[in-house]
């Protein structure tokens, strides 16, 4: 076996490898990948990408990473569209056909039944002189000096320089497309990012018990209120205006300080002006309040009026934090 020098002299030999053919990627972008972005902008169809073997993983990379952010892609695997699937290709879509050499069999029977359909070819291909790339309407270089494998077969250094490609592409189309972070929300609404781009204060402190009582509330029922509601804090209001706030520190300091709880109020054991947070903001606004402040809960409210509770209790079991 190996010895863990050796193993990690290799990885990061690669990693440096791919690195460089990266970089080097800067160097091979010319009008022909702007062409393209244009081409796809002006398009009234779909992007259509295509591939074979790893180059077809690649291509469903950024058929996801295209639909993610805002430019409507299909998968279409080489072998397939030559067997019964070249009904994808609709009149105005745009098709991206990837491959290494750009001379495999698959897209060599592919590419002239592209054409035969009039739509606009894209060759991302690193043989600049394959039959691929003398074919198509635009060619987006992905030249290699060599893979990371080192019997240089494996494809991997081409895989990544492709995958940089189609991610380089699909950022120039969200920026062209002014795509936002609440379009974005749009097409993630599911998981941690999906509730971080569109989960509001609302909508946590709609699911809450919504303690509060009066300026004259009994201590006493002030600790009921905090104990049944299970938020640590009460609100205090009057006429439906926060005024103050009772929490479970304010209880503690309050029995630290009188031997004597009775005829004591809300309004004698709260802390005033307590941290709020509109009803209609992210929760993670509510978040990076809380974290500012060193708090574990606010009050939400929609102008001055009282609407809930939003707790750090919350927006952890929500996948915000």
């Amino acid at each position: 076996m190996s010895e863990p020098k050796a193993i990690l002299a290799l990885a990061k030999q690669t990693i440096e490898s791919e690195s460089a053919a990266i970089l080097n990627l800067t160097t091979l972008l010319d009008h022909s990948f702007a062409d393209t972005v244009a081409c796809i902008i002006e398009s009234k169809g779909r992007v259509i990408i295509s591939g074979i073997g790893k180059s077809a993983i690649i291509a469903s990379k950024i058929v996801a990473t295209l639909n993610s952010t805002g430019t409507p892609a299909i998968f279409m695997h080489a072998a397939d569209a030559i067997h019964g699937d070249l009904g994808t290709i609709q009149k105005n879509d745009v098709v991206i056909c990837i491959s290494k050499s750009g001379n495999s069999p698959e897209i060599k029977m592919l590419v002239p039944l592209i054409k035969r359909g009039k739509n606009k070819l894209i060759g991302m291909t690193g043989n600049t002189e394959s039959f691929l790339a003398e074919q198509a309407d635009f060619v987006l270089n992905t030249y290699v000096e060599k893979e990371a494998c080192p019997n240089n077969l494996a494809p991997t250094t081409s895989t990544t320089a492709q995958m940089v490609i189609g991610d380089a592409l699909a950022i120039c189309l969200l920026d062209l497309k002014g795509f936002s972070s609440k379009d974005f929300a749009k097409y993630h609404p599911g998981g941690t990012l999906g509730k971080r781009l569109y989960l509001r204060v609302q909508d946590i402190a709609d699911n809450n018990q919504k303690p509060e009582v009066q300026l004259n509330t009994d201590v006493r029922k002030v600790i009921v209120e905090i104990s049944e509601k299970m938020l640590g804090v009460t609100a205090v209001v009057d006429n439906d205006k926060i005024v103050g706030v009772v929490t479970d520190g304010d209880i503690r300091r309050m029995l630290n300080k009188y031997e004597n709880i009775n005829g004591l109020t809300a309004k004698d054991i709260m802390s005033s002006n307590p941290k709020t947070v509109q009803s209609d903001v992210l929760a993670i606004k509510a978040l990076e309040i809380m974290q500012a402040n060193g708090i574990s809960q606010l009050l939400a409210v929609d102008g001055e009026s009282y609407k809930g509770i939003v707790h750090l209790h919350n927006l952890i079991n929500e996948g915000i934090i």
